[in-house]
């Protein structure tokens, strides 16, 4: 095993885009590179207010239990920072009514406890924290033209960036980290140097937000910290969520799938809120106080760049976050896959040096992009296989063993509604702490198979019955 102190580290690493994503791979950097420089178009600010770069950040953002942990592990003490700062600690288990697939949840406690805050507090605070490495230099302000390449063109050498208001300039690199987004121009940059793009995946349930924060209601008395009611497929496709922030203030963000997008206006947004299967989030905003404009949003399609498939990639060139994977951000899953992104950047680049002592890295670009694409892949199959359940979703069909596995998840869902073991497995799923083959441990195949049977018992009954309202009351009820 080579000795830490005879690794040669490489001078310079840059990231492009100051995302969740792009500043915890900085973070990881900073470990392994001398300097390293983070490019971003906007400005960070000292306030935690809403970034043009961000267009999300209006609405609820989760970081889950996985995520937590794993940002924990990059930053640590940061989870007591975010609670210095406001963020409600949450049990998932017992602070979060849920009305799933087959109704109300039951609530329990548990050891899923995180802290609700919004998405600008989390970044602020990562920021903060970076800014204190001496090693890490934030350029703002600053756009990414193209890259910068060796004579034969096998290798990035740096990029050119325009500032605003100034010239273009070159900045050399030995690595350069793409964490701009959806936006990714990589595709654009790599075919410039002679290279193929990525084959894409685009799945598209055509489903759209809007949000709107509010100040409670003085006289409300609750027991929970947020809501959750969900969308119901096939036919039931509206759905929303109250999420408790810092400030006590709420965020309120109302779900449509196949076009059907939530309105932007406040009496229509109201009215949506009163349309969902359940009033009980449109009873606790009636008559809450907004504290800001009803924001939209409608770029959901889950998109996945092919980058692990490519015969032929540059050295010295690596993609994290959404410029490689974007999901719907629906699911919450966005900004625990960038933490995963991160630590998984930090391993290959701890056995490149392992195994190149002098700092070379030739073959990390190919490894680490087959590596990421190991991490992305059960959370591409949870959300992909949620929008194909939706007949208006674009892009792929469910094959049998898909239709199979969904039939199956729907018992499971519906027991959900009345065994805190399976609800808190789905939990357990959902945070990323269990794999999905929980669903199928033998207690609850066992239950999913009783399920069945009594099902199935009650409709026999009815075989030699000529009422047909009663048979089809007891199915429904099932």
């Amino acid at each position: 095993m080579t000795h830490l102190a005879s690794i040669h580290h490489p001078q310079h690493a840059v990231v492009i885009g100051g995302s969740i994503a792009g500043l915890l791979a900085a973070k990881v950097l900073t470990k392994h590179f001398q300097r390293v420089t983070v490019i971003e178009r906007d400005n960070f600010t000292q306030e935690t207010e809403h970034r043009h770069g961000v267009p999300q950040s209006p609405h609820v953002h989760t970081l889950l239990k996985r995520g937590l942990q794993s940002v924990e592990e990059l930053f640590p003490g940061i989870e007591a920072q975010l609670a210095d700062s406001g963020a409600s600690a949450i049990d998932w288990g017992n602070d979060l009514p849920w009305l799933g697939f087959g109704g109300w949840a039951p609530r329990f406690k548990s050891d899923l406890i995180t802290h609700t805050c919004s998405r600008n507090l989390l970044e602020q605070t990562i920021h903060h924290r970076l800014a204190a490495e001496k090693s890490l230099v934030f350029m703002q302000e600053a756009q990414v033209v193209s890259l910068l390449s060796n004579s034969d063109r096998t290798g990035v050498t740096g990029l050119r960036v325009r500032f605003r208001n100034q010239p273009e300039t070159d900045l050399t690199a030995d690595l350069v980290v793409d964490a701009s987004g959806r936006n990714s121009s990589a595709p654009q940059w790599l075919e410039a140097m002679g290279y193929t793009p990525p084959q894409e995946t685009v799945i598209n349930s055509y489903l759209g937000y809007a949000s709107c924060w509010y100040e409670p209601p003085n006289n409300l008395e609750c027991d929970w910290q947020c809501l959750y009611v969900t969308v119901q497929p096939p036919n039931n496709n509206r759905g929303g969520v109250i999420y408790k922030v810092e400030g006590n203030r709420w965020i309120l963000t109302l779900i449509g799938v196949g076009k059907d997008y939530p309105p932007t206006d406040k009496d229509g947004f109201l009215e949506f809120a009163r349309s969902l299967r359940s009033p009980v989030i449109y009873e606790a905003i009636k008559n809450a106080q907004p504290l800001s404009s009803i924001y939209g949003y409608r770029r959901t399609e889950n998109r996945l760049r092919h980058y692990e498939k490519l015969k032929r990639l540059p050295e010295n060139f690596v993609l994290v976050g959404d410029a490689v994977c974007a999901f719907n951000p629906v699911y919450g899953q966005g900004m625990t896959v960038a933490a995963l992104d991160a630590l998984a950047l930090d391993q290959c680049l701890n056995q490149q040096f392992s195994n190149h002592p002098d700092g070379n890295l030739i073959g990390l670009s190919r490894q680490f992009q087959k590596q990421l694409n190991k991490v992305i892949a059960v959370p591409w199959l949870m959300t992909t296989g949620e929008d194909l359940r939706w007949h208006t979703t674009e892009g792929g069909q469910p094959d049998f063993i898909s239709r199979v596995m969904q039939r199956y998840l729907d018992r499971v869902l519906l027991l959900q509604s009345e065994n805190a073991e399976i609800h808190k497995t789905f939990l357990e799923v959902i945070h990323m702490l269990k794999p999905p083959t929980a669903f199928f441990h033998p207690n609850i195949i066992t239950k999913v198979l009783k399920q069945v049977m009594n099902w199935q018992r009650k409709n026999d009954q009815f075989t030699n019955e000529q009422d047909v309202p009663k048979k089809l009351s007891v199915i429904t009820q099932v």
